[in-house]
Parts: C-alpha cells; structure tokens; sequence
C-alpha cells in the first residue's frame, strides 16, 4: 500500500464515520421531536433505512432548522439547570432578608423610591 492509497483510504474512512454521525443524530433528532406524531417518526425511519442518503438529505434540508432549534433548546436547558444547580450548591443566593435590609439601604440612601423599595421587597418574600 503506497501513500495515496493510504490518503484515499482515510477519506473513505472519513466519509463512513461522517455518514454515521448524520444517520445517528437525524434518528435522535425524530426521536427527540415531539411535534412529530408516531406515524411520522415511524415513516421517517423506514425512509432512512430504504433510502439512507436520499432521507437524510431530505430531513437535513426539510427540517434541518428545527433539527437545530431543539438541539439549541437543549443545550440552554442544561446550562440554565447547570447554573441553577450551582446557584443552590454554592449558597450565593441571598436569603430574603439580606435583600430586604440592601433595598433598606438604598431606600434609605435615595437611590430607590418606596414604590420601588416595596417592589423588591414582595419580590424577595415571594422567592
């Protein structure tokens, strides 16, 4: 085996695992869609098992943006419960009434109007 057989080899190996990779997040992707009926996702694989390359261009461009949406959701999801988690773990959240006291103060300073000191206040009570 010379060196460009070699480089040819690895591009198809590249193409395999590629393919793979599309095949494997499009079938996550029906799975994980719950606009989609039973039926559909039932159609869509049967699509993708007959005809895998044609299928999987036709999702990719039919729902592609939506493929992308929901990935992008999930992935705020788990940064958002991320952060919360660390937020609890970590005891930063101020209690009610440290907050109550910081909009005393500000109260007391100027900075804030009694309209605006009882909104934080029924804010920080009601969390």
């Amino acid at each position: 085996m010379n060196f460009w057989e070699f480089l040819v080899w690895l591009f198809w190996v590249y193409i395999l695992f590629a393919c793979i990779w599309i095949f494997i997040s499009i079938v996550i992707d029906i799975f994980r869609d719950h606009t989609l009926n039973g039926w559909g996702k039932a159609l869509w694989l049967i699509f993708l098992v007959f005809l895998p390359f044609l299928a999987a261009l036709v999702y990719l461009i039919a729902r592609g943006r939506g493929m992308a949406e929901r990935n992008m959701a999930r992935v705020r999801d788990a940064q958002q419960a991320n952060a919360d988690y660390i937020r609890s773990v970590s005891g930063s959240a101020a209690s009610p009434t440290a907050e109550i006291e910081k909009a005393q103060q500000m109260l007391a300073a100027g900075t804030i109007t009694q309209a605006e000191f009882d909104a934080l206040k029924a804010k920080a009570l009601a969390a």
